[in-house]
């Protein structure tokens, strides 16, 4: 475990001599194999390319190893970095040495957290809202079924929960409160063991096998496997593409081939999740907080970008540009 302070407790720093002309960013990533954190580094090494500074990128998947990268960005003279920490209780010392060292701190994604959980306000943080990204997967099922003249006293709402998962319960409920405020009541949950698609299929096909009577469905999950396990479930009960309306949520590749094949499916839509903004929008503003002393917004929550049939080609090709 990370523990006490730059200065002389658990994190000793290295020597500096002469602070070199050049700005340099340190991005730490807790997993630096998953997709998403190499994702968010690709933006980074633009917004480095685009601003003039050096990036020192730097994978942390404990406590040990991220007190090793910072003492590696404090010894290679980073004048601030980037962080998402493998654990935020890590939260205090990880302070601790940004304040000894005199170099900037900003967490991603998993915001630092101290004594009892309670958010670090030192430390600028840019992090995901589930609730709004949820909201955005319950808004555009409701407009689309309003386009199609459902009514929503007939129109079920089938949830595929995983509520032991906060970020997922949280994004469901974005997306029932969404659908609540269009008038749409008749909402079913259909609890899942696994986020996968043979786990959502496996939650729901039961829950609308027992209620037949409802010929329209719309489909929501925590993410999009879970919507195409749901819409798989429905199409195997005979249901026609026209009668679902399945919105998922990460812009994974599950919902890429769903929205991709020749004939549209019951999965209408997906909310992608932006890398860039963690990537590239947090790098240029730890350089603007360097160079300009502009300290970025104490939290800042980011939402994401509906991609439907008519639309992802273009939003794909938008967000993969660096």
């Amino acid at each position: 475990m990370l523990g006490g302070t730059a200065a002389g407790g658990g994190l000793a720093v290295a020597g500096c001599a002469q602070r070199p002309q050049d700005v340099r960013i340190g991005f730490i990533v807790k997993m630096p194999q998953e997709q998403w954190f190499q994702d968010e580094w690709r933006f980074a090494r633009a917004a480095a390319r685009d601003y003039d500074f050096s990036l020192i990128e730097i994978g942390a998947e404990d406590g040990d190893r991220v007190l090793s990268a910072l003492n590696t960005l404090y010894a290679r003279y980073a004048s601030g970095f980037v962080i998402c920490a493998p654990d935020p209780r890590l939260g205090p010392a990880i302070a601790n040495f940004a304040r000894d060292t005199g170099m900037k701190a900003l967490s991603v994604d998993d915001r630092l957290s101290g004594p009892g959980g309670t958010p670090i306000a030192d430390i600028p943080h840019v992090g995901i809202s589930a609730l709004a990204i949820g909201d955005l997967a319950g808004t555009a099922a409701a407009r689309e079924a309003r386009r199609r003249g459902w009514a929503p006293v007939a129109t079920g709402i089938l949830r595929i929960a995983y509520d032991s998962l906060d970020t997922g319960r949280e994004r469901t409920s974005g997306a029932i409160a969404a659908l609540r405020r269009e008038g749409y009541t008749q909402i079913f949950d259909a609890p899942q063991r696994t986020t996968d698609t043979e786990g959502a299929f496996t939650a729901a096909a039961p829950v609308l096998t027992a209620r037949a009577r409802i010929d329209r469905w719309i489909i929501i999950g925590l993410n999009d496997e879970t919507v195409v396990g749901g819409v798989r479930a429905a199409e195997g009960l005979s249901l026609p593409q026209t009668s679902l309306i399945g919105v998922g949520i990460g812009g994974s590749e599950a919902a890429i081939a769903e929205l991709a094949k020749p004939r549209p499916t019951g999965f209408f839509a997906t909310v992608l999740l932006s890398p860039r903004r963690h990537g590239y929008d947090t790098s240029a503003a730890m350089y603007r907080w360097i160079v300009a002393g502009r300290r970025p917004a104490e939290t800042t929550l980011t939402s994401g970008t509906l991609m439907t049939r008519d639309n992802f080609r273009t939003v794909l090709a938008r967000e993969t540009m660096a």
